[in-house]
């Protein structure tokens, strides 16, 4: 059966961490603006491992011997935590910016360059980084915490992973173009260095905002508001381990901004156990990515994992071909393809028969309702396999039985 599968359910109260379960330049090749840092913990509280509120009764820090560094999971590696379906667990993520050797591979020189303490910089990003357990010509940028298996969960099911809770654990983040990538190559970055800019975090009317300066070293600034979410979310695949970049069936990087609290990820499982796995922490993403990444930071997140199984899922789901988000107001099916116009014919075609999995809508009559009342949207452009979105309204479909 589905366990728990409303968007954003509570999921208990929060607690201390309880025991863990299993243009100045970077050395030599990247360049930085470097806003005065306001790193002050009574706005934005430091969250270094095992210290602080702990949503879960279960916590999974991000500790540098069982993290994976730009590899995603496969069929083949062991859990380090299994849960019941319905369990919810706090994970400790970490963001591979201020990490990479084009940074310098030192996250408190780096970020100490922008005016932020050592006390302030987390220690399990310093262990990541010392630890130098990636390749860096053939391994991705991300750092990934798991993989979670989830008791009975087989191939045909589908497991859903239901955002409960993100917490910031620092009040900075990082902004950057690099490898000549992101949807100006070509242009930017201007001299084929790195450029990392550094944004800080600080109080606003409405909560936190992000900040990045106007002029390099100037006091003015952009000031926009947070919307953290997890950037990768997936499960294992068979065979090898995948690189972390292109997002697929699996999920993996889908870069899809509106999962944040409440939303769900839906998702095919591919191995016994589903081996899920989270990363790629965001504070703040526009669709598209457009430089290459988000307002890249790290987040304390708080998920629980739900088990459909197959015959229950083909009602609900159709052939899940691709990762299917769900938010409170929307269904949200994705489509994915290294090319921008495919991707979005992919999504149309999901979009379609997903309506026709859920509400028994003809494909053609789905496909003149998605050309009147549906938003297609990019969700990036920049991470080899490109990614588009629909927003369906659930409430178009209310007195549909």
């Amino acid at each position: 059966m589905h366990h728990g599968s409303t968007p954003g359910a509570p999921s208990g109260g929060r607690t201390t961490a309880p025991p863990a379960v299993g243009r100045t330049s970077a050395p030599g090749t990247s360049s930085t603006t470097n806003p005065t840092s306001t790193t002050n913990p009574a706005t934005t509280p430091v969250l270094q491992p095992g210290t602080g509120p702990v949503r879960s009764s279960r916590y999974l820090p991000a500790e540098a011997d069982q993290v994976l560094w730009g590899r995603l999971p496969n069929g083949d590696d062991r859990p380090v935590v299994t849960l019941a379906p319905g369990d919810d667990l706090t994970i400790d993520t970490v963001s591979h910016e201020g990490l990479l050797p084009d940074q310098g591979s030192d996250p408190v020189a780096f970020f100490g360059r922008h005016g932020v303490p050592p006390e302030h910089v987390l220690a399990d990003a310093v262990a990541i980084a010392r630890t130098g357990r990636r390749h860096p010509e053939q391994d991705g940028p991300h750092v990934v915490t798991g993989p979670i298996a989830v008791e009975g969960a087989e191939p045909g099911d589908v497991l859903t992973m239901t955002v409960l809770e993100t917490l910031p654990r620092v009040p900075y983040g990082v902004v950057s173009n690099r490898h000549g990538r992101g949807a100006l190559h070509g242009e930017y970055p201007v001299d084929g260095t790195t450029v990392s800019v550094f944004a800080d975090v600080v109080p606003g009317d409405d909560g936190p905002r992000g900040r990045i300066p106007i002029t390099e070293g100037g006091d003015r600034y952009a000031r926009f508001p947070l919307a953290p979410f997890l950037g990768i979310m997936g499960v294992a695949t068979p065979g090898e381990r995948l690189h972390s970049v292109p997002p697929g069936r699996h999920g993996g990087n889908i870069d899809v901004n509106l999962l944040q609290v409440g939303a769900q990820l839906h998702l095919p499982v591919l191995v016994p156990g589903a081996l899920a796995y989270v990363g790629d922490p965001h504070f703040a993403q526009g669709d598209g990515e457009v430089a290459l990444t988000a307002m890249e930071a790290s987040l304390r997140a708080t998920v629980r994992f739900d088990v459909t199984p197959a015959a229950e899922a083909a009602q609900q789901f159709g052939e899940l071909v691709w990762p299917l988000v769900e938010t409170h107001e929307h269904l949200v099916p994705t489509g994915l393809d290294p090319d921008l116009d495919e991707a979005v014919r992919a999504c149309v075609r999901h979009a379609i028969a997903i309506l026709g999995a859920r509400y028994g809508m003809e494909p053609h009559l789905a496909y003149a309702y998605l050309s009147a009342a549906t938003d297609f949207d990019v969700s990036q452009v920049v991470d080899l396999v490109t990614g588009a979105h629909a927003r369906i309204r659930k409430a178009d479909f209310e007195d549909v039985r």
